[in-house]
Order: C-alpha cells, then sequence, then structure tokens
C-alpha cells in the first residue's frame, strides 16, 4: 500500500517564521485552519458568556434594555458557533467573516459600556480567534485594533480622566498579551503538527520500504527456473520465429566491462565470438544509438547485415533499467519482407525479453556469489574432517620413517597405516558423496535424506528414524526445500562428528501452509550460550533459515541431547 503524499520543506523553510501558520498547516493537508482549535474556542466561548451572562444580571434585573439585547445576541451568537464553528481557510471570504465576528463583538462591547461592559471579555475570544487563524502578528493587530477603538471611543464619550486612561491601557495590554499567547500556542502546535506528519511520512516511507524488501525477499525465495540465462535466450528464440517469419535471427548480449556484445544465441547466422560496436552492421549501430527498433530494407545498398546475403532486417535494442543489456536482430532474404507491422511487434515484444534477459544475468552473477560461499563451506568441511585425518597420516609417516632409521621393524606400522589410509579415501568417498546428494525436481526431501541417512547409518552405526508427513502435490519451491535440506544435513552431520549420538529422529513435514523439520538426537548435549566445536555450522544453519524467510531454533544441554527446529510459512 502506498502511503499518501505528503508536501515536505526544504531545511531553511523549516527554520523560517512559522507565525503565519499557512505553511504549517498545508503541510498537514488542512483546508480549515481553526480546526485544530475548535475545542479550545468552544470552551473559551462558553467560559466567557457565562461571565458576560453573571455580569449582566444586574442589566436583567434593572429591565436595561441597550443591554439585555445584546447579551442575548451574544449568547445566540455562542450556541450557533458550538453547532457551526468559524473557520479560516484563507480565503478572502472567511477572512471577512472573521473580521465581522470581531468588529460585532467590538460593537456590542462599545454599545454596552465600553471596558465596563458586562460583554468585555468577548473581545478576549476575538483577540484569541484571531491568533489562532493567521498567528500572533495578525492576532496582535486584532487585538490592538479592538482595544484602540474601545478606548478611542470611550474616552470621546466620556470626560477625559487618568482613571479611564488607565482602564483603557490595562484592558488594552491584556487583550494584546492574549493576542500574544495565543498566536504562540498556534506556531507552536502547527510546529508539533508538522514534526508528527513528518515522522509519520518517514514511518510510512519505511513502512513501504520494508515491504517492498520483504516482497523483494518472498520473490527471491521461489524464482522460477526460468532465470536461467540459457533458457530464457532458447525461449526467447523461439517466440520470436513464432511472431515474425525470418531467415535467420541472433540475440548478443553487452558486456559490462569493455561493451562488447557477445553472440549469445543465433539461428542460420556464421556469427561466434565477440564483436566490437562499430563491427556491428550500420542500421544496427544506428538502432543502439537512437534506442529504438529500426526497420531497415535494402541492406545491399548501406552494408552487409549480420548474415551477408540478407536484404531486409529489424533491429532492436534490448534495454533494460535504462541500460543496454544486449541487441536483438532478425533479418531475411526478401527485401520486402518486413512491414511496419512486423517492427511494431518486435517493439512490444523486446522489452519483457531485455528485463528477463537482465534478470537472468544478475541471477547468474547471485548464484556465483552463493557458489563462491558453497566452496567456502566446503573447504571448511574438508578441512574439519579428511584435513585432519591428512596431517594424521603424514604424522604417522615421519614416526615410521624415523623407526626405520633406527633399525626397528615397521611392518605392523605400516599395515596400521595403510588400514588408517583406506579409511581417509572412504572418508573422502563419502563426503563428496554428501556434497553431491540434492534435493531435485526428481527428488524430494524426503526421498533425499532417506538416502543420504542411510550411509550416515551404515558408516556410523547410528540409528537414524525417519518420519515423514509430506504432500507430494505441495512441495517447496526447489530453492526453499533445497535450504531447509541443507539445514537438515548439517544436522545430521553435526550428530555424526560431535553429539557422540546412539539415535537421531528426523520429522519432516510439508503442506499447502507451510513445511517443519525437527531433528532430535540422544547425544551428549552442550550448552548453546557457551558454543561447540561445530558452532560455525550452526551459523550457517542459522543464515540458510534467514535466507528462505524461516524460523531456526536449537535447543540443547549438557547429557540431554540436541534438537534442531526449522519451520517455513508460506507466502499467502
Amino acid at each position: 500500500m502506498t502511503a499518501p503524499a505528503i508536501p515536505r520543506t526544504s531545511p531553511s523553510a523549516a527554520s523560517t517564521d512559522l507565525s503565519v501558520g499557512s505553511d504549517a498547516l498545508a503541510l498537514l493537508g488542512e483546508t480549515d485552519r481553526l480546526a485544530p482549535f475548535n475545542p479550545a474556542i468552544l470552551a473559551v466561548r462558553w467560559a466567557t458568556t457565562m461571565v458576560c451572562v453573571t455580569l449582566a444580571t444586574q442589566a436583567f434585573l434593572d429591565r436595561d434594555y441597550t443591554v439585555i439585547p445584546w447579551v442575548m445576541g451574544m449568547v445566540a451568537n455562542t450556541v450557533i458557533r458550538t453547532f457551526s464553528p468559524l473557520s479560516y481557510t484563507g480565503s478572502v471570504r472567511s477572512l471577512v467573516d472573521l473580521l465581522l465576528e470581531v468588529g460585532l463583538t467590538v460593537l456590542a462591547v462599545c454599545l454596552t459600556g465600553f471596558w465596563n461592559s458586562p460583554l468585555v471579555f468577548t473581545l478576549l475570544v476575538a483577540a484569541i480567534i484571531a491568533g489562532f487563524a493567521r498567528g500572533f502578528a495578525f492576532g496582535i493587530r486584532v487585538a490592538a485594533s479592538s482595544a484602540i477603538t474601545v478606548s478611542l471611543t470611550n474616552l470621546s464619550a466620556e470626560a477625559w480622566s487618568e482613571e479611564a486612561f488607565l482602564v483603557s491601557a490595562r484592558w488594552s495590554t491584556v487583550l494584546v498579551l492574549i493576542g500574544v499567547v495565543a498566536g504562540y500556542a498556534r506556531r507552536i502546535s502547527g510546529e508539533a503538527n508538522r514534526q508528527h506528519t513528518l515522522a509519520l511520512d518517514r514511518l510510512s516511507r519505511l513502512a513501504d520500504a520494508n515491504a517492498l524488501l520483504s516482497n523483494l525477499h518472498r520473490v527471491a525465495q521461489t524464482l522460477p527456473a526460468s532465470l536461467d540465462l540459457n533458457e530464457v535466450l532458447d525461449s526467447t528464440l523461439a517466440r520470436l520465429r513464432g511472431l515474425v517469419k525470418t531467415d535467420s535471427a541472433v540475440i548478443l548480449t553487452r558486456e559490462d566491462i569493455d561493451g562488447t556484445w557477445t553472440v549469445a544465441r543465433k539461428q542460420s547466422m556464421a556469427l561466434n565470438g565477440s564483436l566490437d560496436t562499430d563491427q556491428l552492421p550500420v542500421p544496427a549501430q544506428a538502432a543502439l544509438t537512437s534506442r529504438r527498433v529500426l526497420r531497415q530494407g535494402d541492406l545491399a545498398g548501406i552494408g552487409p547485415g549480420f548474415n551477408p546475403g540478407s536484404q531486409s532486417g529489424i533491429y532492436a535494442p534490448l534495454v533494460a533499467r535504462g541500460s543496454l543489456v544486449g541487441l536483438l536482430a532478425v533479418e531475411s532474404r526478401n527485401a520486402d519482407e518486413f512491414l511496419e507491422r512486423d517492427r511494431e511487434v518486435v517493439q512490444g515484444f523486446i522489452e519483457p525479453v531485455s528485463l528477463a534477459i537482465d534478470n537472468a544475468r544478475w541471477f547468474a552473477r547471485i548464484k556465483t556469489v552463493s557458489a563462491d560461499e558453497e566452496r567456502t563451506r566446503i573447504a571448511r568441511d574438508l578441512h574439519d574432517s579428511i584435513g585432519q585425518s591428512l596431517a594424521y597420516l603424514g604424522f604417522e609417516l615421519d614416526r615410521i620413517v624415523k623407526r626405520e632409521d633406527e633399525g626397528e621393524p615397521i611392518s605392523d606400522q605400516l599395515e596400521d597405516l595403510r588400514r588408517d589410509l583406506r579409511g581417509v579415501v572412504g572418508e573422502v568417498r563419502d563426503t563428496l558423496y554428501d556434497l553431491r546428494t540434492d534435493v531435485g525436481a526428481d527428488k524430494d526431501f524426503a526421498a533425499t535424506m532417506e538416502e543420504f541417512a542411510g550411509r550416515v547409518s551404515e558408516r556410523t552405526g547410528m540409528e537414524i528414524a525417519i518420519h515423514v508427513s509430506a504432500d507430494p502435490d505441495n512441495r517447496l519451491p526447489i530453492l526453499q526445500e533445497r535450504e531447509m535440506w541443507r539445514i537438515a544435513q548439517e544436522a545430521l552431520i553435526n550428530c555424526e562428528r560431535h553429539a557422540d549420538a546412539r539415535r537421531v529422529d528426523i520429522a519432516w513435514h510439508c503442506s499447502k501452509v507451510g513445511a517443519q523439520l525437527v531433528v532430535t538426537d540422544d547425544g551428549r548435549g552442550f550448552t548453546p550460550a557457551a558454543g561447540r566445536v561445530d558452532s560455525y555450522g550452526i551459523r550457517g544453519m542459522r543464515e540458510r533459515a534467514s535466507s528462505v524467510g524461516a524460523t531456526f531454533e536449537i535447543t540443547s544441554a549438557p547429557g540431554e541431547g540436541t534438537t534442531v527446529r526449522c519451520i517455513l510459512a508460506r507466502n499467502s
């Protein structure tokens, strides 16, 4: 699932003044900039309305109709704004609505007693709304304008006095401070929301990356045999012959190192080895330069094609992920063989072919790396087993030669050495046989394990019991089953070499929901935390399990044997 696109700001933009508020709230994708603050505004509205009604009690008792209608109007406005809050979207209309609310409040205060009006606290709501809507600068301007309007009107209506001036100054200061506080509250809230949104954005991108890697991992686990380059090339040429009538065809792959072109597959063409770009036919070079499929007639007039007798051809560059990976060409001895329709058919054909060839080449490189790792493992196995035996034979030979120099009889020692040498030869044979044992399309896990376990039991005397519960129609993909088999093989070899076990039980369960492997021995066991001599093999089993998305667990204790458990769930 793709996360919704969220606008981002540059570091410089993030450091600018956010008091205007439009950038921060636009970052959140909001249209109503007062919406996040509606609960706070509503609470302040009702609080000030209740205070105003309380202060207007005497006016109600005195039936002062210059005050009562305005008080009732403010109560009605509060009720209306409860269900239909004032909104500010940055548009001219929303600004006018906000200023009308402020102007109505100032008018109500001026007509009901100026700073002595029971509605004076409603000015606080106007300053708070202004600060929340557009930041502290706008809040200060609205608060200051309201205070100046009420003060000047008050001073002009009454005789000027020091007390009236001080009251105006106090209320003006309070209003300005309220505007500042509201503006900074909005700024802090906007910055917090911005950071929260950026954090969610980063988390969303990490989640997308994780999902992508997980999907790639699943794909890697179930790669089909068609990733073999030879199969891809053969099937490409066969499909091409079915789409376009042609006398000859060739597929060349481009070498990344020196840019030469290798003849990968051909039909009725006397081409071999590698070619430089300037050795390619002129229309082929033009197709590579333009990276377009070109249809060329009258080859005799511009130079020979790949096939000397060809009179026309179609030349298609194979491009994958923006890079040239190969060239496909079909040619005919008929100058009018290929039509525009044929060119379009090849055009639609080459894109999946390019990707398939590129994927197969990358997969071959990956297999090469895997083969190197497998060679390292084989070298380690040979060193651990055969290498030690050969070193022992070398020491024995040195000892026998020394005894011969001293004139002592050596016939018995030579007989022992010959017997040991036979044992080493048998060990080499068994090791090579074990390395060649593997699962395949025609031999599943159970058959392979039965064969291998039989050899191990024969040479060690261990009792090996195999318990299989597998559905032949629901085998694992070959790559996954092969890794599970290698884990089982490593576990059984560890039992042979290190566990000193008398009995080993191997359980294999495979169904449409997944597979489970359990290898249990009654050997001497070990303390997992402390490791043991075959810990490298245990690490290899863990790595193999991780490579196919399986869980791996090993439990053991001194004198209580060892259990290896590997569980693989199928991808839904």
